[in-house]
């Protein structure tokens, strides 16, 4: 075995040239593999903070649009209400609630054409209740596809009542 003398005081000299490369190859690569994607849906949806306070509340406000979502013990849709006024349960439902909320901002328009943009939905559902039932109601309370599949919107302020705990 041969060993080296150390007593050279010549320094290792690295060449960054190489390492260089291999970080904007790395850039170019992560920047040609990167695929933007639109999100899913675009919801204005105002979480609840806590309890709604009572200096919260103006004086012109319009009473919200209230849809109630209750589930059975699987966490499927057992009832679903609009303003107190039962829907039924399943897909039905969700057509119903479509139609019900087009039938009030129709009333809406008649009293003024900005109380659409005004009015709001507050969705109140169960604790144990599956998610693809509330996204349901918030595509129905939103609006429609209407004629060459253009998107009629009828209401965009939508909220969600406190949680209820089981």
């Amino acid at each position: 075995m041969k060993i080296r003398n150390r007593v050279s005081g010549s320094k290792i000299q690295l060449d960054m040239t190489p390492m260089i490369d291999v970080v904007f190859q790395l850039m170019i690569f992560f920047m040609c593999t990167l695929k933007v994607i639109e999100p899913e849906g675009d919801f204005d949806i105002s979480m609840p903070l806590g309890a709604p306070s009572a200096a919260a509340v103006t004086e012109a406000e319009l009473p919200p649009f209230k849809v109630r979502m209750e589930a059975d013990g699987n966490g499927d849709l057992q009832a679903l209400y609009f303003n107190g006024t039962n829907l039924g349960s399943g897909d039905q439902a969700f057509a119903r609630l479509n139609s019900e909320v087009f039938r009030a901002i129709t009333a809406l328009q008649a009293i003024g054409p900005d109380q659409q943009e005004k009015q709001e939905v507050e969705i109140d559902p169960d604790y144990a209740l599956h998610y693809r039932n509330i996204i349901n109601a918030i595509g129905a309370c939103s609006g429609r596809l209407g004629q060459n599949g253009i998107p009629v919107r009828y209401i965009s302020k939508i909220k969600f009542a406190p949680r209820r705990e089981p």
